[in-house]
């Protein structure tokens, strides 16, 4: 485990080698898993907000869904996450025409109709947060539909934490990525 200011991050970060590749898992992982994705207690408002904006960009029969259920619940640990269909699809996937998700917020998002990119569980994939008293643990989550991500990821020698940049930026700050920069170089010279 490394220290980085008020975190501790998994050697993993460093180590695996990780870069979606859609054209293979079809964006499963808005799909599969037992509950939606995860979201802090600001980006409730903040999506509530911008739902209006949201809403034309998404699928019409999940955004009734929402509608009826809203756009989050609260899961079996008691933290909220996005409401999904019975199917598993997370109410804001939409469809390209090749079959592989989108979301509906980061499409708002890409035309300028909201400044909000999407929940930061779903920007930092495959990252996880555990937040403690004390710190927050980042780890990575390994998961059996993202191997054709670990093999790209291999072919382009893509680190974890390379392929998170802008969201470990987004939500942790240059100054501390400049910190695992500088840890990754370190560890690539002890190696």
């Amino acid at each position: 485990m490394i220290v980085i200011q008020d975190t501790i991050l998994s050697e993993e970060l460093f180590d695996k080698k990780f870069t979606c590749n859609l054209e293979k898992c079809k964006g499963a992982c808005c799909v599969e898993g037992d509950r939606g994705a995860p979201l802090n207690k600001d980006e409730l408002e903040i999506i509530a907000n911008l739902l209006p904006k949201i809403k034309p960009y998404m699928n019409p029969d999940f955004a009734k869904d929402v509608d009826k259920k809203g756009f989050y619940e609260i899961d079996v640990d008691g933290e909220p996450v996005t409401t999904c269909q019975p199917s598993g699809e997370c109410n804001f996937v939409v469809y390209d025409k090749e079959g592989i998700t989108q979301c509906a917020i980061e499409l708002a998002n890409n035309d300028k109709v909201i400044d909000y990119k999407k929940p930061i569980s779903c920007h930092l994939y495959p990252i996880r947060l555990q937040k403690y008293k004390a710190f927050t643990a980042v780890n990575y989550s390994q998961w059996d539909i993202c191997k054709p991500a670990c093999t790209l990821g291999e072919e382009l020698s893509m680190p974890v934490y390379k392929f998170t940049k802008d969201a470990l930026i987004r939500k942790f700050g240059q100054e501390w990525y400049n910190e695992v920069e500088a840890t990754a170089q370190h560890l690539n010279t002890s190696k």
